[in-house]
């Protein structure tokens, strides 16, 4: 396990590199530049000169990363001129709220997807079956941004039982005194995690459904309700497991859209609202966190799939 360990944080720190890379390159060579986003339109060509001279972005842009990865190191994520803060305070402020926004879509996903893929799995190629598939294909064909202004537009005008606005409140706390406010935000963020998820656990239960171990267990008169539960269901949610860890950046595309419908001030309308204005530091900053969250929640989802399943265990040991 030790090995194994090494072997995927030395491949996660190879991929959060090529990451930072590459939105590094793709920012610098956006139309336009930090500077003349920063100073406005009415900048000189000296004043956007001595900017870029000042800030060092007129140096190559292999040296301008090497900079950059050194702040990297101390602690330093650079410092935003259109928010007048640093980019670590920037994030500290929003980060707990996208997470808690993420937190509770993923947990209320995990609670209604389970009970759906496992009634497929057992009525699998019948009317329950059909019409749970047809209803997650629906909810994944459907835009997100569309969802959610069906749901304001139901329970915030039709049926004016929510507000429409996410909870404003500046610290996290002031953000879970709201809890009316969270609801649409997080049903219309956990609609299409849902839908992927039950798919998941319905093809990981038909597949565990078929093995040998279900037989003997059917075989010795237990009910199929037990069998299901007890047995079937805790090998059928390995797969689930994997997918908790890579679906981080489609859960945060997905917050990206949701916070900037319901005015949400989390990371992601931070990013929105960065790339708009063409806040570098900001974007470099946002980027960087997801893409180190999602290697190792992938990790971590390795990990927790190779401890739990025993049949990679075996494997393991008998390489």
């Amino acid at each position: 396990m030790a090995r194994y360990l090494i072997v995927r944080l030395g491949q996660a720190l190879v991929i959060v590199v090529l990451v930072t890379i590459i939105t590094f390159v793709i920012l610098h060579l956006l139309p336009g530049g930090a500077a003349r986003a920063t100073l406005g339109k009415e900048a000189t060509l000296e004043q956007l000169a001595a900017f870029d001279h000042e800030m060092g972005y007129d140096r190559p842009w292999i040296q301008q990363y090497v900079m950059y990865v050194q702040r990297l190191l101390h602690g330093d994520l650079g410092y935003s001129f259109q928010l007048n803060q640093s980019v670590t305070e920037a994030i500290g402020q929003r980060l707990p709220k996208t997470m808690v926004l993420s937190l509770l879509s993923t947990l209320l996903a995990i609670v209604v997807a389970i009970p759906l893929g496992v009634v497929q799995a057992t009525r699998r190629n019948r009317w329950p079956d059909y019409t749970i598939t047809s209803l997650s294909l629906l909810a994944y064909a459907t835009p997100i941004f569309f969802l959610g202004l069906m749901m304001i537009i139901l329970f915030s005008q039709v049926w004016p039982i929510l507000p429409p606005e996410a909870p404003q409140g500046f610290t996290l706390g002031e953000v879970l005194a709201d809890p009316a406010g969270l609801v649409l935000p997080t049903v219309t963020l956990a609609v299409v995690t849902v839908a992927v998820y039950s798919r998941y656990v319905r093809s990981s239960m038909v597949d565990n459904l078929n093995e040998n171990y279900v037989r003997t267990a059917r075989s010795k008169g237990l009910s199929e309700r037990r069998v299901v539960v007890q047995h079937t269901l805790r090998n059928g949610l390995f797969p689930v497991i994997t997918l908790l860890g890579m679906y981080l950046p489609a859960l945060f595309s997905g917050a990206l859209v949701v916070e900037s419908l319901f005015n949400f001030p989390g990371m992601g309308q931070l990013f929105w609202q960065a790339a708009l204005k063409r806040d570098f530091p900001i974007l470099l900053g946002v980027t960087l966190i997801i893409s180190v969250a999602t290697v190792l929640g992938a990790l971590l989802a390795d990990v927790l799939y190779a401890a739990a399943d025993p049949r990679v265990r075996l494997r393991r040991s008998a390489s």
